[in-house]
């Protein structure tokens, strides 16, 4: 049987969340944009948008990308050899207005779904120019992502549209296309005001409901905790622990794992593998900053003592509970039936400096409250 082809729209905002690792809290307008490149910001849309992308190139035989020119995504499709067109050729000087402009041609262009880049202020072009019963999906990689029609990591975007592809969904819904007022944002007021709404694909709200304690599907789960961690990742030294959610991270980054070991990345290299306690204590001497990543053991709670002595009270004390980033799934936590996380490094005192509540990273910009208890 002939595979269908599917025509799937993509529009990029290359400069959404480039005022974010600035300060400028959002991207909106020209002056944003210059302000934070002066200020040393670089695009990143781009990237996130690559990383949804990636999944889908198994079904390249089946997609064609009907795009708009440069960084508004022909260059990416381009560049990860998918087929493709140009509906749209946007201004020398990216705006606003050539988004609302290219989703207008889109409209046009027969399309099964929409995929559009950036933040609430794209989702809002796209939802004033875009007809309100066509299917879109956004990518999350703008500063302000209120709005109900973005997946919640760029990863659970591709994964929407594999499901789409492999004919696993076929209902949608309508979510509402939200912003705040960026001005009266950088002066602490958070004014959020209704737009409109786009039709999604259901899924994308299977997925946001796995925040409020639903039905886990810990492929996608596991997806997004990486997705969140590696958002983290900048010029520390990371100190990866061992087990299988740290383990998708690894994955996620395309760098080898030491399964039941730890391993020591920076800048999203792996420098060090399966390291001693005493191999630990030295790297970390030589760098100013260092995180550890661990997370637990199922239906015991254990985070320290239990597979991972490499991690000495001298390397805990080095890193600091301050930098302890602790991962599990909403799933995994559940089995504890209300048990605190434990630790047992062998030092009680550093096991009574450890206790107290701690955030657990469940999602994408996701987390709980856990408490951690010594165990006596």
């Amino acid at each position: 049987m002939t595979q269908p082809l599917y025509r799937i729209g993509l529009i990029i905002n290359p400069y959404a969340g480039l005022g974010g690792s600035v300060g400028l809290k959002g991207s909106d307008g020209a002056d944003t944009v210059a302000r934070a490149r002066e200020l040393g910001a670089t695009e990143k849309a781009g990237k996130r948008v690559e990383s949804a992308l990636a999944l889908l190139t198994e079904y390249k035989s089946q997609l064609k990308f009907v795009t708009v020119a440069g960084a508004m995504g022909a260059d990416l499709c381009e560049q990860l050899g998918f087929d493709y067109e140009v509906a749209f050729e946007p201004e020398a000087d990216l705006s606003a207005q050539d988004t609302r402009a290219a989703a207008k041609q889109l409209a046009k262009a027969n399309i099964d779904l929409l995929l559009f880049a950036g933040g609430d202020g794209t989702a809002r072009d796209i939802c004033a120019s875009y007809p309100d019963d066509q299917p879109v999906l956004g990518i999350p990689a703008g500063v302000k992502i209120h709005s109900g029609v973005y997946a919640i990591s760029p990863k659970a975007a591709g994964r929407v549209v594999e499901l789409l592809l492999s004919g696993n969904l076929t209902s949608v819904l309508h979510a509402d296309v939200m912003d705040i007022d960026e001005d009266k944002f950088r002066k602490g007021e958070v004014r959020a005001r209704r737009y409109g709404e786009m039709l999604v694909p259901a899924e994308l709200r299977y997925i946001q409901a796995v925040k409020m304690g639903g039905k886990e599907s810990d492929e996608m789960v596991l997806a997004d905790i990486a997705a969140d961690v590696i958002e983290r990742m900048e010029d520390e030294l990371w100190v990866m622990g061992s087990g299988s959610t740290v383990a998708a991270i690894m994955e996620d980054l395309s760098l080898p794992n030491t399964l039941l070991g730890v391993d020591v990345v920076y800048q999203q290299e792996v420098i060090a593998a399966d390291v001693t306690a005493s191999q630990l204590e030295a790297l970390l001497n030589e760098y100013d900053e260092s995180r550890l990543v661990v997370t637990l053991i199922g239906g015991q709670g254990h985070i320290f003592g239990r597979g991972n002595q490499q991690l000495s009270p001298t390397v805990i004390r080095h890193i600091g509970k301050q930098n302890l980033h602790v991962v599990a799934t909403k799933a995994k936590l559940q089995a504890l039936n209300g048990r605190p996380l434990l630790v047992d490094s062998g030092d009680a005192e550093l096991d009574a400096e450890l206790a107290g509540f701690i955030r657990v990273i469940t999602g994408y910009h996701d987390e709980v409250m856990l408490s951690i208890a010594a165990v006596d």
